[in-house]
C-alpha cells in the first residue's frame, strides 16, 4: 500500500532524498530576494532596462521610489511605444506600392492607420513625459533631491505635442546639470518636418548649463551663445530653410567648441564663410553636404579633418596644426550612365599644402579619373601612414606614384581597389624617374587582381624603395574604418591557381629593388 505523499514526507528528514520541503518552498516564494539585493546592483539591473520600464519601478515600493532617481542617462523614444503592427504596415505598404495594382491593397487606409498610430504614440510619450516632470516637481519640494542624470537621449515625431520634449531638455540643462543630450527627429510617414526650439533656446539658464556634447537631427538650430562647457556638437539633417548666419554663428558664438559634425546638411541659402580666428575646433567632420558651398579660411587649432562627398572649399596651408586629413570625393556621373568627365582637376586643389599631415585617407572615385596625373607641387613631407580606397579597377591603379614621390617620410601604404565591370582605359604615361625611397616598409594592396598596371606598380615600389621589408597582395577582402582617421585592413583567403601565381610571382620578381633586403612578397 502506498503512503500519501505527506505521509511519506513526514517520515523523512530535512534535506534527505524525496523530501518536498514545501514550507521552505512557501518561505522563499514570500520573500523579496530583489529588493534584499544592494542599491548598487538594483542599479546595475535598471540600467539594462528601457527609460520607461525603469522609471515604472518606482512605484513598486518606499525603497524603490528613489532609485530611478540615481539613473545617469534616460532615454525617451517614440519607437519604444509604437506596436509590431505600424512596421509591419510600413512594409505592407512598401511592397504594396512596388506593384501597379497594390496586391488588392487599399494604400490609402494603410497610411491613414500608419498615421493614426504614429499619433498615438506621441500622445502617449507627451503624457507620460509631462505626468514624469509633474512627479519630479512635486519630488523636488520633498526629500528625494534631484536627478543626477548626465545623458538624455530623445527621438521623437516633431508636431504640436512637441511642448513636452522641450519641457523636458529645459529641466534637464536647468536643474539636473545633464552633460550630454541627443535630440532625433524622426520622418513621420512620407512626410518630413523640423523641431523648433523655444524662441529663448534649450534652456533658461545657458551660462549654468554643464551640458558639454550637444547632437540635434532634423531640428532647427537653437541659439547656442552662453553654453560656455559645450565642447562637441553634432547636426544631422538640418531643414534646407536654414540661413548661412545659423551655420556661421557655431564657430563665432561657440568659441570653445572643440568638435563639430556636420552630417546631409542641404545648404540652399549662398555660401557659409568660415573664418573664424578665435575658435577652438580640434576636429571638423563634413560628411554628405553637398548643396551650397562651404568656404574654410581660418580656423587656427584644427587638427584633424573629414571632409567626405561635400561641397567644401579651403586651403590646407590655413590650418598649420592639421595632422589627420580623411577626403573622399566623387566626380562626374555614375559608372551607369557612362558620361565622361569634362575636365581634370589639380590634386593641389584637394591636398595642396598640408606640411604637417601625418596620417592620410584619400578616395577619389567616378567613372573616369577626373584629376591630371601630375603635381609637382605636391608636397607631404611629414606622412607616414596612407590609405587609398575604393580604387575603380577601371582606372590606372599606378596613380598612388604621385603620393609615393610627395611623402619621402612614408611608412605604411595601404590601397584598396574595388572591381568595375569596365576593363582599365586609364594607362598613366610615366616618365622615367631617378627617385629613391628610404622609408616605406610596408605595401598592402587590396583588391588585387594581378592586372598590367598593378603589378607595374608593385614592381615600382620595390625598386625604389630601400627599405621595404613587406608586400602583401590580397584579392579579397576590405578596408573596415577605424573612427574617421583610423582604419583596419580585413582580408579573406584565396586560392590562385599555381600557374596564375607563379607567373605573378616571376613577374615580381623581375624587379630591380633597391633594399639591401630581400622583400617578402605574400600573394593571397
Amino acid at each position: 500500500m502506498r503512503m500519501p505523499p505527506c505521509s511519506r514526507n513526514r517520515n523523512r528528514r530535512p534535506g534527505a532524498p524525496g523530501w518536498c520541503g514545501r514550507r521552505g518552498l512557501r518561505a522563499s516564494c514570500s520573500d523579496d530576494r530583489l529588493s534584499a539585493l544592494t542599491d548598487d546592483l538594483l542599479l546595475l539591473i535598471l540600467r539594462r532596462l528601457d527609460t520607461r520600464t525603469a522609471l515604472a519601478t518606482a512605484t513598486l515600493s518606499k525603497r524603490w521610489s528613489c532609485l530611478p532617481r540615481c539613473l545617469d542617462a534616460l532615454d525617451f523614444r517614440v519607437t519604444d511605444i509604437l506596436p509590431a503592427r505600424y512596421y509591419q504596415w510600413i512594409s505592407i505598404h512598401g511592397k504594396a506600392a512596388n506593384y501597379a495594382y497594390g496586391l488588392g491593397v487599399d494604400l490609402k487606409v494603410l497610411r491613414d492607420n500608419i498615421k493614426r498610430y504614429e499619433r498615438r504614440a506621441m500622445r502617449a510619450m507627451t503624457s507620460s513625459i509631462n505626468n514624469f516632470l509633474d512627479a519630479d516637481d512635486d519630488q523636488d519640494r520633498g526629500s528625494l533631491g534631484l536627478w543626477s542624470v548626465r545623458t538624455l537621449r530623445l527621438d521623437f515625431f516633431p508636431g504640436h505635442c512637441s511642448s513636452g520634449i522641450n519641457r523636458l531638455i529645459a529641466k534637464a540643462a536647468d536643474s539636473w546639470g545633464v552633460e550630454d543630450l541627443e535630440v532625433l527627429v524622426k520622418n513621420t510617414f512620407q512626410q518630413h518636418f523640423a523641431h523648433s526650439f523655444p524662441h529663448h533656446g534649450l534652456c533658461n539658464n545657458p551660462h549654468n548649463s554643464r551640458l558639454r556634447s550637444l547632437k540635434l537631427a532634423a531640428c532647427y538650430i537653437p541659439p547656442l551663445k552662453g553654453f560656455h562647457a559645450l565642447t562637441s556638437l553634432v547636426l544631422q539633417d538640418l531643414p534646407e530653410s536654414t540661413p548661412t548666419a545659423a551655420y556661421e554663428a557655431i564657430f563665432t558664438l561657440c568659441p570653445q567648441l572643440q568638435a563639430l559634425h556636420l552630417k546631409s546638411c542641404t545648404l540652399n541659402q549662398g555660401v557659409v564663410a568660415v573664418h573664424a580666428p578665435k575658435s577652438q575646433i580640434k576636429q571638423l567632420i563634413m560628411e554628405h553636404c553637398w548643396f551650397g558651398l562651404i568656404k574654410l579660411y581660418t580656423l587656427p587649432l584644427l587638427e584633424s579633418m573629414a571632409v567626405l562627398q561635400s561641397n567644401v572649399s579651403y586651403e590646407l596651408s590655413s590650418f598649420p596644426y592639421l595632422t589627420h586629413l580623411n577626403i573622399a570625393f566623387h566626380r562626374g556621373v555614375t559608372k551607369t550612365r557612362c558620361v565622361r568627365v569634362g575636365n581634370y582637376y589639380d590634386l593641389n586643389q584637394y591636398l595642396g599644402g598640408t606640411p604637417g599631415i601625418s596620417d592620410l585617407i584619400v578616395r577619389f572615385t567616378g567613372y573616369d579619373r577626373w584629376f591630371k596625373p601630375w603635381s609637382p607641387t605636391l608636397l607631404f613631407p611629414k606622412l607616414r601612414r596612407l590609405l587609398i580606397a575604393d580604387v575603380p579597377s577601371s582606372w590606372d591603379v599606378s596613380w598612388p606614384r604621385l603620393l609615393i614621390e610627395a611623402a619621402p617620410c612614408l611608412e605604411c601604404l595601404h590601397i584598396h581597389i574595388t572591381p568595375w565591370e569596365e576593363e582599365p582605359h586609364d594607362d598613366i604615361s610615366w616618365e622615367p624617374s631617378e627617385f629613391c625611397h628610404n622609408q616605406l616598409k610596408e605595401l598592402v594592396i587590396i583588391g588585387f587582381q594581378g592586372a598590367e598596371r598593378q603589378i607595374y606598380f608593385v614592381n615600382f615600389v620595390i625598386k625604389v624603395s630601400t627599405s621595404l621589408q613587406l608586400v602583401s597582395l590580397y584579392k579579397n577582402g576590405h578596408v573596415q574604418d577605424r573612427g574617421r582617421w583610423n582604419w583596419d585592413i580585413v582580408t579573406q583567403q584565396y586560392q590562385w591557381v599555381k600557374e596564375e601565381k607563379v607567373k605573378i610571382l616571376n613577374q615580381i620578381a623581375d624587379s630591380a629593388p633597391c633594399a639591401a633586403t630581400p622583400v617578402q612578397v605574400v600573394l593571397e
